[in-house]
């Protein structure tokens, strides 16, 4: 068996040895017991991996970085604007009825504004791109 943990292989050799020491009258309380060892190692694996995760984003959030984009964020955007298209007709209906062009006008800039303000929030229209001075990497 081929295991990067070597107590876990001990822990599988000392199992392995007490049943034959013990017959297979004991080989569901020897399974268990193992098999509880090795849930215990995969929970503090699990632990640390979260652990270090949180801290990384806590890292991102304390330097005032956005965290990497995943790629829910174009489902978000482009579902946003589905909605905003659809709110659109019955808004644009109403602009047009109550102020003719002037308000159907009106009511698509405030369409537009309001796409234009969700892409900036979101990163997606106006992406600063500081120059790194010739100095040090560490200088923000």
């Amino acid at each position: 068996m081929e295991t990067s943990d070597p107590e876990l292989k001990k822990e599988l050799d000392a199992t392995l040895h007490a049943r034959r020491e013990l017959g297979a009258d004991y080989d569901t309380a020897l399974v268990e017991s193992f098999l509880e060892k090795v849930e215990q190692r995969l929970d503090g694996t699990v632990d640390r991996r979260v652990r270090r995760q949180l801290a990384e984003q806590q890292l991102v959030v304390a330097r005032g970085s956005r965290p990497p984009r995943t790629d829910s964020s174009f489902g978000e955007r482009f579902g946003f604007g589905i909605v905003t298209l659809i709110v659109a007709i019955p808004l644009s209906a109403i602009g047009a009825a109550q102020a003719q062009l002037s308000g159907l006008l009106v009511t698509w800039l405030g369409i537009v504004g309001v796409n234009v303000v969700h892409a900036a929030r979101e990163g997606g229209l106006f992406r600063h791109s500081r120059k790194k001075s010739a100095g040090s990497d560490w200088e923000d």
